[in-house]
């Protein structure tokens, strides 16, 4: 018997950034991004959900081993990003702009990289309460 079940795994990281778009001028970052252009930087509590969805196995009654994704956050996330200015620390972001749908994005393609293609992934990331995006592929 096969069944399709969905996995969460949540995480918690810390980390700065700047809403920056280099061809514009100083006054249009500040209309545009507001207090989110702040030139020292300003930091979120992020967190982030991971969903995973697919068969389960038949002989270990698993979907997938929930330490794997755990590692797999740890090693492609947090390891990456918590306590980092995103803007000055990471590869990622030196050219692409911060905000939390590019965050996302690139979390998830990191994620992806490490689960199997037979499942489907989401990554939902919170920097507010109120505030969240998520992403799917």
């Amino acid at each position: 018997m096969s069944h399709r079940v969905s996995v969460y795994r949540t995480a918690h990281f810390n980390a700065a950034h700047r809403l920056h778009v280099p061809s514009w001028t100083d006054e249009q970052n500040r209309s545009f991004f507001g207090l989110c252009n702040n030139a020292h930087y300003h930091g979120h509590n992020y967190d982030l959900e991971v969903k995973v969805e697919g068969e389960v196995d038949s002989v270990t009654g698993y979907l997938i081993d929930m330490k794997l994704i755990k590692q797999y956050i740890d090693e492609e996330v947090i390891e990456r990003f918590d306590h980092k200015n995103l803007n000055l620390d990471t590869e990622e972001f030196r050219d692409l702009n911060p905000t939390a749908e590019n965050i996302v994005w690139v979390i998830w393609q990191k994620l992806r990289a490490r689960v199997p293609m037979e499942m489907n992934l989401s990554v939902r990331l919170y920097e507010t309460p109120r505030n969240f995006v998520e992403f799917n592929g």
